[in-house]
């Protein structure tokens, strides 16, 4: 009796956990943004998470949680519960900083296997911006400067070994140069410390300096990818500069390790309407572990920065 008592009730536990799988969402999930507003994965983030819940039938709610370079918010993602009401809009940062914690004999914010990768939204090479009262006009103009005096020209980014940290230490790596390092919490704030004069130059998105750009704020002199930019055509890579520096800056949704089956199709399905530059899970998780092993040996370029 009591076997059959015990069948009986798994079958009903299992029974109730599909249903609840298959009515999923049953009430708001939050969206982890792990930067302030203003930057990449905000700008991002916003209409994803406003086209996905159309798409799901519930809100999906922003939290801004920023520092240690998008770390602190992606940390918390990977400790939600794996239930899908707990979601994070990463930055290409989710690549790089493991093996920046390991490089400075510091525990892991995170393990890269303790998140899932389920679409990429975005994948844009970032761009090489100064106010539009600089001095420098092309590229070219920049690196013979940053060559003249080392050390004194500042870039902003959104913290050590960042997306916005990286390729401005690429770019040192492959021109010679080398320029003085200032962290911020995010690429807002990053970007408000270039308009105010705190900063002379950052790596960012293009989506994060356009509106600036066309408010005639900021000059963009080159960006990290090949060919043209959609939304800048007129500016040169930097490898038609001269320069070997490439890096792309993408955004993509993960979720907690463990996400049942169901709840990750019905979140796949969701961030297919939202997408840019879509990449599909399969897909995704080549391309995540790619860049994971590229990263790696750029952070150990890098070295230490404490």
């Amino acid at each position: 009796m009591m076997r059959r008592f015990l069948i009986a009730a798994g079958l009903c536990a299992a029974a109730g956990l599909a249903a609840a799988q298959g009515a999923y969402p049953t009430k708001p999930i939050t969206m982890i943004v792990p930067f302030p507003p203003g930057g990449l994965a905000d700008v991002v983030g916003r209409p994803v998470a406003e086209s996905m819940g159309k798409e799901l039938g519930q809100p999906v709610v922003i939290e801004n949680k920023g520092g240690a370079g998008g770390g602190i918010g992606m940390a918390q993602a990977a400790k939600a519960a794996p239930d899908g009401y707990t979601i994070l809009m990463a930055l290409s940062s989710y690549s790089v900083l493991p093996e920046a914690d390991t490089l400075l004999g510091r525990p892991q914010m995170y393990a890269f296997n303790a998140l899932r990768p389920i679409a990429r939204f975005t994948a844009d090479p970032t761009v090489l911006a100064v106010r539009a009262d600089a001095p420098w006009k092309t590229v070219k103009d920049f690196v013979e400067d940053a060559k003249k005096r080392p050390g004194a020209i500042n870039f902003g980014s959104s913290g050590n070994y960042g997306t916005m940290h990286v390729p401005m230490e690429i770019l040192n790596q492959v021109a010679g140069t080398r320029m003085t390092h200032i962290p911020y919490t995010g690429a807002g704030p990053a970007v408000v410390a270039l308009l105010g004069g705190q900063v002379d130059a950052l790596s960012t998105g293009p989506a994060t300096v356009l509106q600036h750009v066309k408010a005639g704020k900021i000059r963009v002199l080159g960006h990290w990818g090949n060919g043209k930019l959609e939304s800048m055509p007129d500016v040169p890579s930097l490898k038609q500069a001269g320069y070997n520096a490439e890096y792309a800056q993408w955004s993509g949704l993960f979720v907690p390790a463990g996400t049942p089956e169901p709840v990750v199709q019905r979140l796949r399905a969701a961030a297919r309407h939202a997408a840019v530059l879509y990449q599909d899970t399969p897909d995704f998780e080549k391309y995540v572990q790619s860049d994971v092993q590229r990263m790696s040996d750029v952070v150990k370029k890098i070295g230490k920065v404490e």
